[in-house]
C-alpha cells in the first residue's frame, strides 16, 4: 500500500472531547502552553492522517487497535525517529485515559501496541570549561562588537546585561526554560540566595541561586529604567515593555553566544540544565538531591546523569590506566 497523503496542513480539530482534553491540561494538570500546543498538534496530524487515509473525519470512540497499527506504519515510512514516534503515542494514550475516565470512550486501543525501542542516548552537556566561556561570551562580543561594528542589529548593552544574567540563571539554578521565562520579580528572595520556581504540573520548588546569577540580574536590573519588582517578569523580551522573554527567543540569543565561544550552536538551552545536572554529580552532589532541584517527579528521570558521570570516568581509566 503506497504511503497515504497527508495534508500539508491538517484540519483544525473542532471536536468535543478534544476540546474537553486540552482543556483539563490546563486546568486540572497545570499543563504549560507548550505541551497543550504538543498534545494539540499530535491529535491534529493524527486527524489529518484520518482524514486522508479513510476520507472521513476521525470519530475517537470508535477507533481500534488497528487503526493506531496502520498509522505507526505510516510514521515508519515518513521515517521519524524512534523518539518523536513515542512522544506521539504518548500523547495519544494520555488522551485515551482522560476519554475512558470521562466516559467518552468505553476502550483503550492503543493499550499494549507494540512501539520501535526507543535507542539510548546519554544527555549532552557542556564541560567546565565550555560553561565557562560560554558564561564570559555575552561581555565579551559585546566588546568586540564597540571595537569594530559589524553588520546588523547592533547588540546593546541591555540586551546584554539580560542575556549574561539569563545564562547565569539557568546554569545556576538547573531550569527549564518556560520556568525562566516565568520567573516573577517576587520569586527571587535575595536574602537567603533561595528562587522559586513554578514547575510542570503546577509544582513549587525553591531552589538556591549562585551569587554570580544575582550580581547579572542585579546589573541588569539596574540599568533598566522600570525594575521588575513584584510579579512582573524578570526577564523582558525587551527594554521598551514588561512582556517576558520567548522560549524562541532566548534560542536564538543562546546560538549567538555558542558560535562566539567557539561552541556547537546546535546546543538548545536545555543542554544547560544538562550541564548543570552533571556538573552537580560529578563534584559529589547525591542523586535525590538533584532529582529535587531538577523537579523531576521519578528519580529514574535523574539516574540518566549518573550513567553520564560513569561514562566519562570509564573513559577517564581507560586513557590513564596502564592495564585498562
Amino acid at each position: 500500500m503506497e504511503t497515504p497523503s497527508q495534508p500539508e496542513s491538517p484540519p483544525e480539530i473542532r471536536d468535543e472531547r478534544v476540546e474537553k482534553f486540552l482543556a483539563h491540561l490546563a486546568a486540572d494538570r497545570g499543563a504549560s502552553v507548550y505541551t497543550r500546543r504538543n498534545y494539540q498538534q499530535t491529535l491534529k496530524e493524527f486527524a489529518g492522517w484520518h482524514q486522508a487515509e479513510r476520507n472521513t473525519a476521525v470519530a475517537w470512540a470508535s477507533l481500534q487497535r488497528d487503526d493506531f497499527r496502520n498509522y505507526l506504519r505510516y510514521l515508519g515510512r515518513n521515517r521519524l525517529s524512534r523518539a518523536a514516534i513515542s512522544l506521539r503515542f504518548s500523547a495519544l494514550r494520555t488522551f485515551y485515559k482522560f476519554l475512558t475516565r470521562q466516559g467518552m470512550a468505553g476502550t483503550l486501543p492503543i493499550k499494549n501496541l507494540s512501539l520501535p525501542k526507543i535507542e539510548k542516548r546519554l544527555p549532552k552537556f557542556l564541560t567546565l570549561q565550555q560553561m565557562k566561556d560560554l558564561l564570559e561570551a555575552p561581555p565579551k562580543l559585546l566588546g568586540k562588537l564597540k571595537e569594530k561594528p559589524g553588520p546588523g542589529r547592533p547588540l546593546s548593552a541591555e540586551v546584554c546585561r539580560r542575556d549574561l544574567a539569563v545564562l547565569e540563571t539557568i546554569y545556576s539554578c538547573g531550569l527549564r526554560v518556560s520556568e525562566l521565562c516565568g520567573l516573577r520579580g517576587d520569586d527571587i528572595d535575595w536574602a537567603e540566595q533561595i528562587v522559586r520556581v513554578r514547575g510542570k504540573g503546577k509544582k513549587e520548588r525553591l531552589v538556591p541561586i549562585g551569587e554570580p546569577a544575582l550580581r547579572a540580574i542585579r546589573d541588569y536590573w539596574d540599568n533598566l529604567l522600570d525594575p521588575p519588582m513584584g510579579p512582573k517578569p524578570v526577564f523582558r523580551s525587551d527594554t521598551k515593555n514588561a512582556s517576558p522573554l520567548k522560549p524562541l527567543q532566548l534560542a536564538r540569543r543562546l546560538k549567538v553566544y555558542l558560535r562566539f565561544a567557539g561552541l556547537d550552536p546546535s546546543l538548545t538551552p536545555h543542554k544547560l540544565r544538562h550541564s548543570y545536572a552533571t556538573h552537580l554529580l560529578d563534584a559529589g552532589a547525591d542523586l535525590r538531591s538533584v532529582q529535587e532541584l531538577l523537579g523531576h517527579a521519578h528519580l529514574i528521570t535523574t539516574q540518566v546523569y549518573t550513567h553520564v558521570s560513569t561514562e566519562r570516568l570509564k573513559k577517564a581509566y581507560e586513557a590513564a590506566h596502564p592495564r585498562a
